[in-house]
C-alpha cells in the first residue's frame, strides 16, 4: 500500500513538474527530484529512466550527492521569483503581493546558498 502511495506521489510530481515547465510560478527540477525520491521507494525502474534522463538525471544525482544545485538552475529560480513578483505586483493585492517577495528572499537565498 505503501509503495502504491510512492508511485502515486511520483506521477503527481511529475505531472506538477511538466506544468512547472510551463508556469514560472512551479519548480520543474524540485518536482523531478521529489519524483525520483518517490520512485526509490516504489519503481526502481521509473527512478533509473529519471536517473538516466539527459537533462534531469545529471540534476538528481548533483542534489543526492552535494546537496548541490547548479548555476543555471540558480538563475533559472531567480528568472521565476522576479516573473512571479511582477504578475503579483500587478494583479494581487495588498498584502498578498508581498508573499512572492518574501518567498523570493527566503528561498532564493537558500537556493544560492548551495553548492554548485
Amino acid at each position: 500500500m505503501v509503495r502504491i502511495l510512492y508511485l502515486a506521489a511520483g506521477f503527481a510530481s511529475l505531472g506538477l513538474a511538466a506544468i512547472g515547465a510551463i508556469l514560472p510560478v512551479l519548480p520543474t527540477t524540485v518536482f523531478v527530484i521529489l519524483a525520483a525520491y518517490c520512485f526509490a521507494r516504489s519503481s526502481p525502474a521509473f527512478e533509473a529512466r529519471l536517473l538516466n534522463h539527459s537533462l534531469f538525471g545529471p540534476h538528481i544525482l548533483a542534489w543526492r550527492e552535494r546537496g548541490a544545485i547548479s548555476r543555471k538552475g540558480k538563475f533559472a529560480a531567480s528568472v521565476a521569483f522576479a516573473l512571479s513578483i511582477s504578475v503579483a505586483l500587478v494583479f494581487a493585492p495588498w498584502p498578498w503581493s508581498v508573499a512572492p517577495i518574501l518567498a523570493a528572499l527566503l528561498i532564493g537565498s537558500w537556493i544560492w546558498a548551495r553548492p554548485e
